[in-house]
């Protein structure tokens, strides 16, 4: 498997399907500022192709989880921008997210045994 680290490609595999450079549609998802993720997409190379800043349409989801999984599906596989890509998408917005959580600390070790036995 060859890798990719252009950021339109949401597998990170250098494929023609998943790169953003060769298809005229593609999607990304980036982290937020502080929580929630961008859906990144490409708009109309003829219309903007000598527009770099115009040439993508960023979107910033900062609802909660299923509300952001709603809403890539509904901006991109309703409309049907790339319906291929929506479950990597989704996919990558649930790894996103799942790593801005708050991490529980861990409980502390309850003795068992013989050791149980002395403490008590």
């Amino acid at each position: 498997v060859i890798f990719s680290k252009e950021p339109l490609n949401l597998t990170n595999k250098h494929t023609r399907k998943q790169s953003g450079l060769v298809n005229e549609q593609a999607i990304s998802i980036q982290p937020g500022t502080e929580r929630g993720v961008v859906l990144i997409t490409k708009t109309s190379h003829e219309k903007n192709g000598n527009k770099p800043a115009a040439l993508f349409n960023k979107v910033e989801l900062k609802k909660h989880n299923r509300k952001v999984y709603g809403a890539i599906v509904n901006s991109t596989t309703k409309h049907y921008y790339r319906p291929d890509l929506r479950q990597d998408a989704v996919s990558r917005a649930s790894a996103i997210l799942y790593s801005q959580r708050a991490k529980k600390p861990t409980p502390e070790k309850k003795p068992r045994g013989s050791k149980a036995k002395k403490a008590a």
